[in-house]
């Protein structure tokens, strides 16, 4: 059995640091339209997403193999 909670924990703590630096990045790269910062802040803010939704799927698997273990 995995542990699936672990997993889901770093990756929601990565996702929201992702998240967040994305958003400061972008403002940041608000103010220097030509610069690589506001595609940097892109990647980050998509990033940060995925990392999210991988937790979201860690957290429902754990519930589903908890369930089947039940049974």
């Amino acid at each position: 059995m995995s542990d699936w909670r672990t997993n889901a924990l770093i990756a929601r703590g990565m996702g929201i640091v992702f998240i967040a630096g994305g958003f400061m990045l972008g403002i940041y790269g608000l103010e220097f339209p030509n610069s690589m910062w506001l595609q940097t802040a892109l990647g980050l803010l998509v990033t940060g997403m995925m990392a999210q939704g991988y937790a979201m799927y860690c957290s429902i698997r754990r519930v589903r193999e908890q369930r089947d273990s039940e049974r």
